[in-house]
């Protein structure tokens, strides 16, 4: 790359560290590709992190020693993401969406890339000192959530399947107990899709009573894998016992009346408890 001057380097440093989160970059990284000194690369970033910090825009580490370097941590500040997702939940609240059976429709808002990037960022926020090793959720509405978090977080996605397919190799197939039907389902995931012992994150875009999510834990288990958190975009508190206490989410369903169209949303436990229930 030829040599820049300052404004023009430090537009492109930053784009640099915005495509990298979590990732530790060496200095002489950054004095190599703009041909500068490591002490005008320390002064640059200095700036760069105070415009990150003032603008909310996340936290810049830097690290000392030969084998040092600075960190891009994404971060959403809770007063902004409460913002953003109060409007989610007036949008929810629309009678339009009330579907038969008292369900919700939501497909189009997971399936708009602002919206769910901005998701992502809040979980990856939330999530981002669990050390976590990959992200996972079950197909088919997560899936963008979850990309989305991985992203911010700078970690790969696994998709456990509802059926197994022969692309997959050798699969671990558990059954296990929806929390909300009572109904006996099946869910599956590749052996090779997950290390054992590994760290993971898992992000779904709905709970009820957590059964989904249960089942996910209890496949972990089969690849001794930990549970590093649990984050819900929307729950819903229309049941009697949840079977997962340890969550985290965005937003919640506190009453919905199919007959008359009418929903309450209001701000998930993240807002109130961010150690989650």
């Amino acid at each position: 790359m030829k040599k820049l001057k300052r404004s023009g380097r430090l537009v492109e440093m930053t784009q640099y560290l915005l495509k990298r989160p979590h990732s530790l970059i060496p200095l002489t990284t950054f004095a190599d590709r703009y041909h500068s000194a490591k002490s005008s690369i320390s002064e640059d970033l200095a700036i760069i992190k105070e415009v990150f910090q003032d603008e909310g825009l996340g936290e810049l580490q830097t690290m000392a020693g030969a084998a040092g370097g600075v960190r891009y941590i994404p971060r959403a500040p809770k007063e902004q993401s409460l913002g953003f997702i109060q409007e989610i939940c007036r949008e929810l609240e629309q009678p339009d969406r009330i579907l038969p059976g008292g369900y919700m429709f939501m497909s189009d808002l997971l399936g708009r890339p602002a919206t769910v990037s901005e998701i992502g960022k809040v979980f990856a926020s939330v999530f981002s000192e669990r050390q976590a090793d990959v992200v996972m959720t079950v197909e088919t509405k997560g899936i963008p959530l979850a990309y989305a978090t991985g992203v911010y977080l700078n970690l790969p996605v696994v998709i456990v399947r509802r059926d197994h397919s022969a692309t997959e190799g050798s699969a671990v197939s558990i059954n296990y107990v929806s929390g909300s039907t009572k109904r006996m389902s099946t869910m599956s995931l590749g052996r090779r899709s997950l290390k054992e012992g590994a760290r993971v994150l898992i992000i779904d875009d709905f709970m009820r009573a957590g059964g989904t999510i249960q089942g996910m834990m209890d496949l972990l288990a089969e690849f001794q894998a930990e549970v590093a958190g649990v984050g819900v975009f929307l729950e819903s508190s229309d049941t009697d016992e949840h079977l997962v206490d340890d969550y985290v989410s965005l937003a919640q369903i506190t009453g919905i009346d199919a007959r008359s169209k009418q929903a309450t949303v209001i701000p998930g436990n993240y807002f109130t408890n961010t150690e989650g229930r």
